[in-house]
C-alpha cells in the first residue's frame, strides 16, 4: 500500500481560517464528497463519532482523524494544510495545521491499520512536514505526500 493508492489529487486542499474542529470535519466531508462521491454528512458524523472516543491530534501540529464508513470498499484519504492552525486537543496541546483524514470500510481490519500507520509514519518525518508547510499548491502537496520513500507500507 502506498499513499498514492489512497489519496486522490482532488482530495488535497489548503484552507485559510477555520473556526473549529467541527468546521474542519465539515470541510473534510465536502472534500470526501467531491473527490470520492461519499455522503458529506455521513463522513462528518463518522469523524465526530470517532473523535468523541479520544482526540486524533497526534502532536507536532498533525492530526489524523479517521472513521469507518458504509458503502466504500477501500481506504480513502483527504489532506488539508491549514494556513492558521486550530486547537485540536492534541496530545502535546499544540494547534494543528496538517490534517490527514482516513475513511475506511466499516468491516476493514488490517488495511485500515496499515493505512493509519503509513500516514502516521509519513507525517512524523520532519522534512516532509516542512515541505508541506512551505507549499500552498495542492498538486505540489500531493506530490510531496505520494513521492516520498516513507510513504510505502510493507
Amino acid at each position: 500500500m502506498e499513499l498514492s493508492d489512497i489519496l486522490d489529487p482532488g482530495a488535497v486542499r489548503v484552507l485559510g481560517t477555520l473556526s473549529s474542529k467541527k468546521r474542519l470535519f465539515q470541510d473534510l466531508g465536502d472534500i470526501a464528497a467531491g473527490a470520492y462521491g461519499l455522503n458529506a454528512s455521513d463522513v462528518v458524523d463518522a469523524l465526530q463519532e470517532r473523535e468523541s472516543l479520544g482526540p486524533t491530534g497526534v502532536g507536532q501540529g498533525v492530526a489524523l482523524p479517521h472513521a469507518r464508513l458504509d458503502g466504500i470498499d477501500q481506504v480513502l484519504g483527504a489532506f488539508m494544510r491549514l494556513e492558521k492552525p486550530i486547537d485540536f486537543d492534541s496530545v502535546d496541546r499544540q494547534p494543528v495545521d496538517l490534517v490527514f483524514a482516513l475513511f475506511a470500510p466499516r468491516d476493514s481490519g488490517v488495511d485500515h491499520l496499515k493505512a493509519l500507520a503509513l500516514v502516521s509514519r509519513t507525517l512524523r518525518n520532519g522534512s516532509i512536514c516542512d515541505k508541506l508547510r512551505a507549499n500552498d499548491d495542492p498538486a505540489a502537496l500531493h506530490a510531496v505526500l505520494t513521492e516520498s520513500p516513507v510513504t510505502r507500507a510493507a
